[in-house]
């Protein structure tokens, strides 16, 4: 039942991440990857959210399976974070790399925080 749930949640988040890149970078001429920064960021919301729910009230473990490492897991990518990081470099493009990688790891993290806060708040009741 765990593999079907991470499959399940797979299903969803591979292609909605290639959806939600694409939607966005296509709007954006910058070499600045908005796609990828979107997607890693969505992903941090929900699992911050997914971890502050289990803290504050029971959470099925289909549902954490579904969620965590099915859907929210197939969204992010870092892969894609590193591989564009390292292109702007390659490109000249040395100061938007270092943005990218320290923008995406402090707002990955602050993205967590406040969806693990905003499940507190709102399932603590």
């Amino acid at each position: 039942m765990t593999w079907l749930m991470v499959i399940a949640g797979a299903v969803i988040g591979a292609p909605l991440r290639y959806l939600i890149d694409r939607g966005i970078q296509t709007r954006h001429r910058t070499p600045f990857p908005w796609g990828t920064l979107a997607v890693n960021l969505i992903a941090c919301a929900g699992l911050g959210f997914l971890t502050g729910a289990a803290t504050v009230a029971a959470v099925p473990p289909g549902l954490q399976h579904l969620v965590g490492p099915g859907l929210c897991a197939t969204l992010s990518t870092y892969s894609t974070f590193s591989y564009e990081t390292v292109r702007l470099v390659e490109t000249g493009h040395r100061v938007t790399a270092i943005a990218n990688a320290i923008g995406s790891t402090l707002a990955g993290i602050g993205f967590a925080l406040l969806g693990s806060l905003l499940a507190g708040a709102v399932l603590a009741r």
